[in-house]
């Protein structure tokens, strides 16, 4: 009889190494936050971006289930895993898919930039999808115990901060000229750059990455075939997953359709948008001071629970921020900064356990249909926060247009605009908070003494089979 492989206990490498896929992920992703304003105040598609930005989330549509489902319904043996084996192939193509998005060509035809556009978006989210789908279903097989989860998903957040503090810190300083108008030769070379920097941190991950939960992979003449169908019914169903998505949908409305309002506000509300990062980067502060704490108060209170205290401070902040006096001067900055640092903590508590409860929403999966479809749970979620990420900064552009936004401008907006650009964002973070509260507190089930009940039942099933 074959020895069973001794795995080795859960410590700190397990969490480095799942730090480092997002951070992966995020040198890929950090920059489409940028991609609004390259594409409308350098390569002057203004009219056509949003329209176009919409026609690829069908894109979209097609790809995370799909590629999710063909995980789910992979039943082929590989050396270490076959989650691992799709991250590997996908991390190859992110090297220079992101900077397929940003080939600076702001002479080419009409024509021309559009089929650069929609090409480069459809090979980039492709690969990232068949990195970033199967990384996130790894959390539910790294470990059972929701404590160990608690902590990969906090290094999981740590790993995407990181992935996005560097770039959102150094990249303002690079990518802008001195009249506050983006360089866009440059962020081409930043996208290669972080392709590079983004494979190497995948390939750490793989080859530290412990799978210890349900690593056999069963093929039999019994076993029946992988349904789409079923799975995807099965997630409508799923209450966790569905509140989790409905947060996450909230959390990047916000955040991806605030970014290209938040850049226009510093160019030409505080005429400083070399700082901007730096602002962002020290509101993340509460987010960082809490993700220590995160593993000891998830076991004391429940993710749940947190999450929604999270939302709620979230709530508070942004509506600070719309009715306060933030004038273009340094006191405004002063009292934007403040809001958002506890708008940051707001999230930061929620985004610390978010991959945690969607870890035990794939379990809420198995509890109540006997099957597991990590793919196919994690791609649907997926899916809506891409969707998200991409109608976003489509439909804040189009009501940024209608405020009196010019692209043809860049840099320059009139005070008006800037001014209007200022109560945008604030209603957007709003906006955000208010979904992320429902989905967490009105829709998600799974409180501190449900999600024991529902770990209790599922051991004891796995044990008598």
């Amino acid at each position: 009889m074959e020895k069973k492989k001794e795995l080795r206990p859960f410590g700190m490498r397990d969490c480095l190494a799942y730090a480092a896929g997002d951070f992966g992920c995020n040198m890929s992703f950090a920059l489409k936050g940028t991609m609004m304003i390259f594409w409308t105040q350098f390569m002057g598609l203004e009219l056509w971006y949003s329209l176009l930005l919409v026609v690829v989330q069908v894109w979209d549509a097609i790809n995370d289930p799909v590629i999710g489902s063909v995980i789910d319904a992979d039943r082929h043996q590989y050396k270490r895993n076959k989650f691992l084996q799709y991250i590997w192939f996908g991390s190859i193509g992110l090297i220079v898919a992101g900077a397929l998005c940003f080939l600076p060509f702001p002479n080419a035809p009409l024509w021309a930039q559009m089929i650069i556009f929609i090409c480069g978006y459809v090979i980039w989210d492709a690969f990232y999808t068949i990195a970033n789908v199967p990384y996130g279903s790894l959390l539910s097989l790294i470990s059972g115990k929701p404590a160990d989860r608690a902590s990969l998903s906090a290094w999981r957040s740590i790993g995407s901060m990181l992935g996005n503090m560097v770039p959102m810190a150094i990249l303002p300083m690079i990518i802008y000229d001195e009249k506050d108008n983006l360089i866009g030769e440059r962020v081409f070379i930043a996208a290669l750059i972080m392709g590079v920097l983004g494979f190497i941190s995948f390939q750490f991950m793989i080859r530290n990455t412990e799978i210890r939960e349900n690593t056999d992979v069963r093929v039999n003449e019994d076993q029946p075939k992988f349904n789409v169908f079923k799975a995807m019914a099965n997630f409508a169903k799923n209450r966790p997953a569905v509140g989790a998505t409905v947060a996450a949908v909230g959390m990047f409305l916000g955040m991806q359709g605030g970014a290209a309002a938040v850049t226009v506000l510093f160019q030409s509300y505080f005429n400083n948008v070399q700082i901007s990062g730096i602002v962002q980067l020290f509101a993340m502060i509460p987010i960082v001071a809490f993700t220590p704490l995160a593993r000891k108060m998830v076991t004391k209170y429940g993710k749940k629970e947190l999450a929604t205290v999270g939302a709620i401070a979230s709530m508070i902040a942004c509506l600070l921020m719309l009715v306060l006096p933030i004038t273009p001067d340094g006191t405004g900055i002063v009292i934007y900064v403040v809001c958002q640092l506890i708008n940051s903590l707001g999230m930061g508590i929620y985004s610390t356990v978010s991959w945690a409860m969607m870890g035990d929403a794939i379990d809420y999966n198995e509890w109540k249909t006997g099957t597991r479809e990590e793919g196919t749970v994690y791609a649907l979620h997926s899916f809506f926060r891409k969707l998200a990420q991409g109608l976003g900064p489509a439909l804040a552009l189009v009501v940024m247009v209608a405020l009196g936004y010019v692209g043809e401008n860049k840099g320059e907006q009139t005070m008006e605009v800037a001014t209007r650009m200022r109560y945008l964002v604030a209603g957007l973070y709003l906006f955000s908070a208010v979904l992320q509260f429902i989905g967490l507190s009105l829709i998600y089930n799974l409180n501190k003494k449900n999600l024991a009940k529902m770990n209790e039942e599922l051991e004891a099933r796995r044990v008598s089979e």
